[in-house]
């Protein structure tokens, strides 16, 4: 499940608040952190994630290694901290938002027309 931008936004604001589930220490990705994280997935659909790695690049590796075998999608990075999201097939628990309203050039809503001598109103 591709996400798309607008998505993806929403999902950062709903992780804004959550606390890191699970934690990938110096030993690196072993079979028990990807179970955990696979039931974090399952259990929350949306996970953070502390890595420990020092370098970037070790870190890009990690976090690449976690989305192959949990087939999540990555919501966003920040310093050591990733963002995970997974829908559940049998409970879904968050509503992802389908389309973003349109919008105008300005970013306002269209005037509202109004027979001559009458104030345009806004809704």
């Amino acid at each position: 499940m591709q996400l798309s931008a607008h998505q993806k936004r929403y999902l950062r604001g709903i992780a804004h608040s959550l606390d890191p589930v699970v934690m990938v220490g110096q030993k690196g990705l072993t079979p028990a952190v990807l179970k955990e994280f696979d039931g974090a997935l399952t259990h929350h659909e949306l996970v953070k994630v502390k890595l420990s790695d020092a370098d970037r690049d070790d870190r890009a590796e990690t976090i690449e290694a976690l989305t192959e075998a949990s087939s999540a999608e990555l919501v966003q990075t920040i310093g050591r901290i990733a963002c995970f999201f997974r829908r559940n097939p049998k409970q879904p628990k968050i509503e992802l938002p389908k389309k973003p309203k349109a919008r105008t050039s300005a970013g306002r809503s269209p005037p509202v027309r109004t027979s001559p001598g009458q104030k345009p109103v806004r809704k």
